[in-house]
């Protein structure tokens, strides 16, 4: 459902991603960890379109990313750890300006709004502009237009920050609901928690290469010594070695 291969940044003389190579089938959930500038938000960016590689490809859904970008993207739900909105519209009026875009239904679209409002304690904000809500509630907005067009993928980066503990449950039993249902799902977080939690494989990048990747048994058992490590003490032994 996701496929790169030699996909590679560069900027300037920076090498912000080195020649990935990945693979994740149809409703995996794949968490992406690395510290900051590692090249996860660049290979988010790669995905979903949002930058054109110096070299490589990247295949969303079956469909390459730079040469069928509509299609792909209609694959894709994206979610960035900064939501960008436009302010002046409702939260109500996003979404059907979303709906608009990725060509949903209109009985359709009226009748998942509410139910992801419902679900993300959005309801009392429904005719609220987004410029006077809180962080924590854009994100779950930002959460709801990703999902409105039932998306086969779902990219979303840092996707906990802002959230309390209850939406937090709430945002994670979602995803693994999903991907029970054959949604991919592309995860990028600094929390190791949460990967360990939720994720059946996981990929580990620092300074733009992929260092490792497979189940949290897998990573563990490829360092030498104590294999009962925890996935913090994995994290740190490969991105400090």
């Amino acid at each position: 459902m996701i496929e790169t291969r030699g996909l590679t940044m560069r900027y300037g003389d920076l090498l912000a991603l080195d020649h990935l190579d990945l693979t994740i089938p149809q409703g995996e959930f794949f968490a992406f960890l690395g510290p900051n500038a590692a090249g996860k938000t660049t290979t988010i960016k790669l995905l979903t379109g949002l930058m054109s590689p110096t070299d490589g490809t990247a295949v969303v859904g079956g469909f390459d990313i730079q040469k069928s970008p509509l299609e792909a993207k209609r694959k894709i739900g994206y979610v960035p750890d900064v939501a960008e909105f436009y302010d002046k519209l409702t939260a109500l009026e996003l979404m059907g300006f979303v709906a608009d875009l990725f060509e949903v239904d209109p009985q359709v679209a009226r009748k998942r709004t509410p139910e992801l409002f419902e679900q993300f304690s959005l309801t009392e904000y429904a005719g609220q502009r987004v410029e006077n809500l809180s962080h924590g509630t854009r994100q779950r907005l930002a959460i709801s237009t990703a999902l409105l067009h039932d998306p086969e993928v779902i990219v979303i980066d840092e996707p906990m920050i802002g959230l309390d503990p209850l939406n937090a449950r709430v945002v994670k039993e979602e995803l693994k609901a999903r991907t029970r249902m054959g949604t991919t799902v592309f995860l990028s977080t600094h929390l190791l928690n949460v990967a360990e939690e939720l994720a059946d494989r996981i990929g580990i990048i620092n300074h733009g290469k992929l260092l490792v990747e497979g189940t949290v048994s897998e990573v563990r058992d490829r360092l030498e010594g104590d294999s009962n490590r925890n996935l913090e003490e994995v994290f740190l032994e490969f991105t400090q070695s």
